[in-house]
């Protein structure tokens, strides 16, 4: 009998054990493994590593995974396809003559099985011998570079492989950096999972630049030998491999000899392949060059600058070089040109713009010379565009109900913090709103600016198509204190032509919307009262008022424009289907000396005009083309300059200068008027 802590039955720490019970195979009873107490053996540590090594499997396909999705979505296998510039675009004129050229020089791609074998060796000796084997990334090529590199103190060598080289030309910067490096890898690999070899070699010689803003070895070959890449020679080949390393440096075209000295060297690697032999590579004679595609036609103009970005919205991007027809008119460019050219502009800058009333430019000039200056001063030059504002005004006050028959104060203003005068000194009282227009009166529609209110007079700017910010509660506005571009205000003036707005102005032409695209951009139009009284108003400038000077033999209709110290003078105006703009200023913005809206602008929309619209008859000689002849003090009994002219309302007109000053006479219904033409400035 045991007590209750014999130590038989229980342990050292009075822990009861286990009892033994006997095997049924001995009847005896195993050997206990230890006792209370003794240290438990050790736990296997596999279950634990297994559960790890499931979580680093587990991110590992998530990792991959999430490569594959980033892969697809910025290295899609089709942009490998594209060009990587825009291709050359040959812009027409309306009746199928070039006018300018712009983009890279891009053909169509070539293919690996059609290229002589050569061409291929050529490529692969100089810049990657080991493609049919590697998987993308050349790690013996890695470690040479790398050695390079180390060795010469400085990134000698890159080490890329061919499927690299268009996996960075393609998706990549040109970046010099470490995780740069690595993307090129991975899509390097991704090229080589999804495409075979001759499929990257051909994408990459599709591509690749060769110099002279050529890409594409079909590119290079015509251009440099006048031959397709199918028909290469040895030694043409090994100069275009040669070419890749340093396209602009050893453009043959400039560097005959380093391109020699390089393509040596290809045949030299073409050797030390087994490609050729070395008796065939010493045998090799020098290349060449048969250049016959030269380019003769301006890379850029005004026209051209601006209606490029068009063209390339409708041109499908591609191989090749498409042609794309334009709404210019050479007959009216030249017009236009010519124009310029007679007028005495002295120092001073020049802008035209002309177009049909759909808003189809057929000419523009945004300057006086496009390779002095290719600022386009139609177009990218935002100025003060004087009384020509003041169209936007009287549209106001005629959507309110006022008529060209009602009565505006035409009297000096005397109270208020902003006090403009008459550019002429004369006040007249209560005239018409058609006179006030005529004679350019500023105090009158600041009045009517006033009476409208600022929100009326922005509404009916924007609804004609001007885009340029205007000033808000600003009576300066009404005398066009706020910028914009000839090209837009052109296209307001054209919506009165048109009788629809707004007017875009387009370089190509445009189809006739369908009847979604009609109900998405809806075109308005005029009532009658309302387009009558607009062109009574633009009648009236033209005939009995500050552009005078302006005035065709037929049915005329514009506005002049001077601003502030006459930094700006413009004419805008419609007659026989066109609708032109003339802006003169200096780039500086200083003003000009004597020159007003109604004076040179005008005159010169005459002159255009009178070459560019059937039945209008040039009423004075054009100046001749040369220099302007310096201000010199004109003698007080000097009389020059006559010009007589019968208006559309029966009157007459006499122009002449009179001591250096010009002088306009009229007789017409209303008697005799007098008035200086120079005088619509604003103060």
């Amino acid at each position: 009998m045991t007590g209750p802590f014999d130590r038989d039955s229980y342990g050292e720490n009075g822990a009861e054990a286990a009892p033994y019970a006997p095997t049924p195979a001995t009847g005896v009873a195993p050997a206990p493994t230890g006792l209370p107490g003794d240290p438990l053996p050790p736990i296997s540590p596999w279950p634990r590593r297994w559960v790890w090594i499931k979580r680093g499997f587990a991110a590992f396909l998530l990792l991959f995974m999430a490569t594959i999705l980033w892969l697809a979505i910025t290295a899609p296998i089709s942009k490998s396809l594209e060009p990587l510039k825009p291709p050359r675009l040959t812009l027409l004129a309306a009746d199928g003559q070039e006018i300018a050229q712009n983009g890279a020089v891009i053909e169509a791609p070539v293919e690996a099985k059609k290229l002589p074998p050569r061409v291929r060796q050529a490529f692969l000796a100089i810049e990657d011998r080991r493609f049919d084997t590697h998987f993308g990334v050349d790690p013996r090529g890695l470690l040479r570079a790398a050695w390079a590199n180390a060795s010469g103190g400085g990134v000698r060598q890159g080490g890329s492989t061919i499927t690299q080289q268009l996996a960075k030309i393609t998706y990549l910067t040109y970046e010099r950096s470490f995780v740069r490096k690595g993307k090129e890898m991975l899509i390097a690999f991704w090229l080589e999972a999804w495409l075979s070899k001759d499929e990257i070699l051909e994408r990459y010689l599709s591509k690749v630049y060769f110099g002279n803003n050529l890409y594409g070895l079909r590119a290079a070959s015509l251009h440099y030998f006048y031959r397709q890449p199918e028909k290469l020679t040895l030694s043409q080949a090994a100069m275009l491999a040669g070419l890749v390393q340093a396209p602009s440096r050893l453009a043959p075209t400039s560097n005959i000899k380093g391109a020699r000295a390089r393509a040596r060297l290809v045949l030299n690697a073409m050797v030390d392949i087994g490609a050729i032999t070395a008796a065939e590579a010493k045998a090799s004679p020098p290349a060449e060059i048969d250049q016959r595609i030269r380019q003769t036609l301006p890379t850029g103009t005004y026209f051209a600058d601006w209606a490029m970005d068009q063209a390339r919205d409708v041109e499908e991007e591609g191989f090749g070089s498409p042609r794309i027809r334009t709404t210019l008119d050479a007959r009216l460019q030249r017009a236009a040109r010519a124009a310029i050219n007679r007028a005495p502009l002295g120092g001073a800058q020049v802008a035209l713009v002309a177009m049909r009333p759909n808003g189809e430019v057929v000419a523009m000039l945004g300057g006086r010379d496009y390779d002095a200056s290719p600022l386009n001063r139609a177009t990218q030059s935002r100025r003060q565009p004087g009384s020509t504002f003041k169209l936007f005004v009287y549209l106001a006050a005629l959507r309110s109900g006022l008529t060209p028959e009602d009565l505006v104060d035409d009297s000096e203003i005397t109270s208020g913090s902003y006090r403009p005068k008459n550019s002429d000194g004369r006040y007249r009282g209560q005239i018409k709103l058609d006179q006030a227009f005529a004679v350019s009166s500023n105090v009158a529609a600041v009045r009517l600016y006033q009476q409208v209110g600022s929100d009326a007079v922005t509404r009916a700017a924007r609804d004609l198509g001007i885009r340029s910010p205007l000033a808000k509660d600003d009576p300066s506005l009404a005398l066009g204190t706020s910028g914009v571009t000839l090209l837009e205000l052109t296209s307001a003036y054209a919506a009165i032509a048109a009788n629809r707005w707004p007017v875009e102005p387009v370089a190509i032409t445009q189809e006739e919307p369908g009847f979604f695209a009609s109900l998405l951009n809806p075109q308005r139009s005029f009532d009658d009262d309302t387009r009558d009284a607009l062109l009574r108003l633009l009648a009236a400038n033209v005939n009995q008022g500050t552009g005078r000077a302006a005035a065709l033999g037929i049915d005329t209709y514009g506005k002049t424009g001077t601003s502030q110290d006459s930094r700006d003078a413009l004419f805008v105006g419609f007659a026989g289907g066109l609708v032109v703009g003339v802006w003169i200023g200096n780039d500086d913005n200083t003003p000009l000396k004597g020159v007003s809206g109604g004076g040179l602008p005008a005159r010169i929309w005459r002159d255009f005009m009178s070459q560019s619209v059937k039945g209008v008859r040039r009423s004075t000689p054009a100046p001749k083309p040369g220099k302007p002849k310096p201000d010199l003090p004109a003698l007080p009994i000097d009389i020059k300059d006559t010009d007589i002219e019968l208006g559309n309302d029966s009157s007459v007109t006499l122009r002449t200068e009179i001591g250096g000053q010009k002088v306009d006479m009229s007789l017409g219904r209303d008697g005799f008027d007098f008035a200086l033409p120079d005088g619509d400035k604003k103060k």
